[in-house]
């Protein structure tokens, strides 16, 4: 007897959460204004410990949603050149909580020494503008995906919680 698609069991790939994280050189943003209308955007980003940050200007949407302490999302995803399926690619979403680092504290100059490293001698000018504010992104939690039938929950710490294991998985 054959199996059905519905019948077949997926393994779930092995979740390398991190990895995903270190290969990427931004995030892509979710965040609201106050009348709840969505912006989706970008920035490049460094991770200290569990925290990411972003030096972002006041001359796009997202920085005074974000300045505001409103939600945001947070997303990690693969490279569509390297997938090997576009419907599974392997992708990190994260609810953050939103903080604003004061300019010229410790916080700040360790952060964008950090950047600089990362990204460039573009930091450098960057932070100097007036309007350039640094926005610290704490994990609340999330979910990991790296497949079909291999999803997971993520806690605020970037660790697996649990296998989602066909949660709202339904067939037709």
């Amino acid at each position: 007897m054959s199996q059905t698609h519905t019948e077949k069991k997926i393994k779930p790939v092995a979740p390398k959460v991190q990895e995903l994280i270190n290969a990427s050189k931004s995030i892509i943003l979710a965040t609201v204004d106050a009348e709840g209308n969505p912006n989706s955007s970008y920035a490049p980003f460094v991770q200290v410990e569990q925290t990411f940050y972003i030096l972002v200007s006041f001359m796009a949407k997202h920085t005074k949603n974000l300045a505001d302490g409103r939600k945001t999302s947070i997303m990690f995803i693969e490279d569509e050149s390297a997938t090997k399926q576009i419907y599974a690619r392997e992708r990190l979403t994260i609810e953050a909580a939103v903080s604003q680092i004061e300019r010229d504290s410790d916080v700040w100059n360790t952060v964008v020494s950090q950047l600089k490293e990362t990204h460039g001698k573009v930091v450098d000018v960057i932070s100097e503008m007036g309007d350039f504010i640094l926005i610290a992104l704490q994990p609340v939690k999330g979910s990991y995906v790296n497949g079909f039938g291999s999803a997971y929950f993520v806690d605020a710490n970037l660790e697996i919680v649990e296998h989602r294991n066909d949660v709202n998985h339904q067939s037709k």
